[in-house]
């Protein structure tokens, strides 16, 4: 392959989440220092859960931090479409070729088998995966079964025996039992790909020279090695980034450090900030300085320099480093529009302008009525819970419950916020006023104020989710032990 060509490919089913700008980062300026290109792919094949706001919440959140994409959505080139929705006949074809090798076959299994056989290999402790029950299907078998019109999907065969040794660029010799990979699916019973299929099929056909991606993906190297083999196609060069850490290791997760873009948009960080501090992300400069442009940083990036400890995403740390770009980098005039559009944006006060209207008597009364509208987590103690019905451990549950029902929202609307809220009410044999009653105070630091659902709606999930979430740390927290009889209590009721 003559020319660099990286990708980052989102799958459009949730939140913009730092780690996809993080990785996206890193492809982009190896792309760029090589004189390549950078690709932008949408990763589509869950039709169930993909759905065109969180497309364009990923676009726009990458756009805005100043991550554009060489080719992709809204940026067409040659090796498009650049959604895998608009690609099911070329997946079609090519499953073709593989079927008729012997390297893809049929599968008829039933879930209930599939449970079954799942259920018997964590009780014999074995490695969980397919069995390979229908490679023993014979041609006939198979066609008579097609032609009933049995539910089937199509999976990849692996050897039962060996290893897959593969160079990664960070991590060097790569090696995996075959006996730990999994007869992986390749095209779902609806027709449609996953993942791995469609991944391999688009990085060869889009040119992709280097698949710059999480750790996660290391254990699926080797299937996706395989079907370049079947195929007879040229591996992409592989390099496994190390994933980004909460403060105590663990793995970043929206369950204990804000993990969508748009928070970060929401509470005022500057973009420049956000996109230095992830490239800080287990790399540095050369001369060891920690703030730089988007422009530097790629003319003095070598892959090489990342370090594979588990680099730590610290609040702290960007809160440190946003300070310095608006104190060093933007001027008082400046920092007066800046803060106004972020702030008192027209669009944005025309929905709180009601809200606190009918509540202000002289325009000295704003600051008091709509501060949260433009504040952070509200700094807290449990004495501002106190309730005359409701204890600590009940106000940590409402605001659990109320977090996972809020998620679980395909539309945030007013309407459906309030009766997403009373129904859970209504669940828990509270009172509506007694239920929003920690609502009230973890959203807007106050047990009375302007409207809650109004509030929460005007918010956005993002600053919704993290006020909830501090509620429930301010009202003394949730052990892992308590969490996990909460999600039963919480499935049960749902």
């Amino acid at each position: 392959m003559s020319q660099i060509r990286t990708r980052i490919a989102p799958s459009p089913t949730g939140d913009p989440h730092v780690g996809t700008a993080y990785i996206a980062l890193f492809n982009q300026c190896f792309a760029h220092k090589h004189g390549g290109k950078f690709i932008l792919r949408i990763e589509d094949t869950d039709q169930q859960r993909s759905s065109a706001k969180s497309e364009l919440d990923i676009l726009s959140s990458l756009q805005w931090l100043g991550l554009q994409w060489d080719e992709g959505p809204g940026c067409e080139g040659e090796f498009g479409p650049y959604r895998q929705s608009e690609r099911t006949l070329i997946y079609a074809q090519q499953i073709k070729t593989l079927l008729a090798t012997g390297a893809a076959f049929h599968c008829f299994c039933t879930a209930e088998r599939l449970d079954s056989l799942r259920q018997q290999q964590m009780q014999d402790k074995q490695t969980l995966g397919y069995d390979g029950h229908c490679l023993q299907l014979t041609a006939a078998d198979v066609k008579s079964k097609l032609a009933s019109g049995a539910e089937h999907v199509i999976r990849m065969r692996i050897p039962t025996e060996g290893k897959c040794e593969f160079n990664d660029l960070l991590r060097g010799n790569v090696t995996i039992n075959w006996s730990q990979v999994d007869m992986q699916v390749l095209i779902k019973s609806d027709g449609r790909p996953t993942y791995h299929f469609a991944n391999v099929v688009d990085d060869h056909l889009m040119e992709i020279s280097h698949v710059i991606r999480g750790e996660e993906w290391i254990n699926s190297t080797p299937k996706h090695i395989l079907l370049y083999q079947y195929f007879g196609w040229q591996a992409p060069i592989f390099c496994h980034m190390p994933l980004l850490r909460n403060p105590d290791k663990s793995k970043l997760s929206k369950r204990k450090n804000p993990t969508s873009i748009r928070y970060y948009q929401a509470m005022g960080y500057l973009p420049q900030a956000l996109l230095n501090y992830l490239g800080m992300m287990g790399w540095t400069m050369p001369n060891a300085q920690e703030k730089f442009t988007q422009d530097e940083m790629k003319e003095n990036f070598d892959i090489s320099r990342v370090s594979l400890g588990g680099p730590i995403f610290d609040i702290e740390k960007l809160d440190w480093l946003n300070g310095k770009y608006i104190r060093e980098d933007i001027s008082d005039e400046q920092f007066i529009i800046q803060y106004a559009d972020w702030a008192f944006n027209k669009e944005r006060m025309l929905k709180i302008v009601p809200l606190i209207k009918q509540r202000v008597e002289r325009f000295t009364d704003v600051a008091d009525i709509a501060a949260f509208f433009v504040s952070g987590i509200p700094e807290l103690q449990q004495a501002h819970y106190a309730h005359k019905q409701l204890t600590a451990e009940i106000m940590a549950k409402v605001l659990q419950f109320s977090l996972w029902q809020l998620e679980q929202l395909p539309e945030w609307t007013r309407d459906d916020i309030e009766q997403c809220l009373q129904s859970l009410a209504g669940k828990l044999n509270l009172k509506i006023r007694d239920f929003l009653f920690p609502v009230f105070v973890a959203i807007t630091g106050k047990p009375v104020s302007t409207s809650v659902i109004e509030a929460i709606t005007i918010l956005g999930i993002d600053i919704t989710r993290a006020r909830l979430r501090a509620g429930i740390d301010v009202l003394g927290g949730i052990s892992n032990k308590q969490l996990k009889v909460l999600e039963r209590e919480y499935r049960d009721l749902a």
